[in-house]
């Protein structure tokens, strides 16, 4: 199974055993009023798809990583087994089906995972049914197998500035990455020194599909990035992050990823920073 799937590849398979169907969609930062993703869900998802609820993969604050145990805990009481293959997708402008891939990466990394291009905006614009409701199923016991060495800590960032081994690209808009917009937690708004802009909205399509790999190669080379040495990504909070990451991943690099991002950054005070 390659790493991107279309509408058609899933409407084809849809329905058989050992493919489960995830929606990860997840609005890190809230309209007004605020979208209840659950809700929406349960108005209208792909058939036969489970809520894979990121909220409730966290360790407390709002996009930290859980630890091996509640990443199983949730995946397993959704009734999957280590030997299913699962297709992400969301309906979130942050695309978050690909922090989904990024847990499992990290958490199940021999699992077969896929995110579904275009999400559920393509695959309703293309005419395809979608099911109402929350069809229960039966829990499992689902074991993780962590494998964290592609997550960056901030100690780790900030060694990073000395020695340079990784290029490190911030996913934010420009006018947060600069510091002319407001940053929406209320932090210092800027950026880590010497990380380049590289924004996650430039990877899509109009429609929402992912740009072909030579284009993602041209974003990156765009930017500055070596794509022969080794990069890191980071956001506001870890969300969008693995935007940058799933396509390094299409491009068949391994890519590692600062989960704590811009809002652990910006809160200690001992850390170096780029403000406007």
């Amino acid at each position: 199974m390659e790493s991107l799937v279309s509408t058609a590849w899933l409407a084809d398979r849809l329905g058989r055993t050992g493919l489960v169907v995830l929606d990860a969609t997840y609005v890190a930062v809230q309209p007004d009023p605020p979208r209840d993703e659950a809700a929406e869900f349960a108005a209208a998802h792909i058939p036969g798809a489970r809520f894979l609820d990121l909220r409730a993969l966290s360790s407390g604050q709002a996009t930290s990583l859980p630890d091996g145990v509640t990443f199983a805990a949730r995946i397993g009481a959704l009734g999957i087994g280590t030997d299913d293959a699962i297709i992400l997708y969301d309906n979130s402008p942050h695309r978050t089906a690909a922090r989904a891939w990024w847990l499992f990466r990290l958490f199940a990394p021999d699992q077969p995972v896929a995110i579904l291009d275009g999400g559920l905006a393509k695959w309703r614009a293309d005419g395809l049914p979608v099911d109402a409701g929350d069809a229960p199923v039966a829990p499992t016991r689902f074991e993780a197998d962590p494998d964290l060495s592609a997550v960056r800590t901030k100690a780790m960032v900030q060694a990073n500035l000395t020695i340079g081994t990784e290029q490190l690209v911030d996913a934010r808009s420009p006018a947060r990455f600069s510091g002319t917009e407001p940053d929406p937690r209320g932090l210092p708004s800027g950026h880590i020194p010497g990380s380049v802009n590289l924004p996650y909205a430039r990877f899509f399509r109009d429609d929402g599909t992912w740009q072909p790999r030579d284009k993602l190669a041209g974003l990156f080379a765009g930017a500055g990035i070596d794509l022969d040495r080794p990069v890191a990504a980071t956001c506001g909070s870890g969300i969008t992050a693995a935007v940058p990451a799933f396509a390094l991943h299409l491009l068949g690099r391994s890519p590692a990823l600062y989960d704590g991002s811009w809002t652990e950054w910006a809160a200690d005070p001992a850390t170096p920073k780029v403000l406007p």
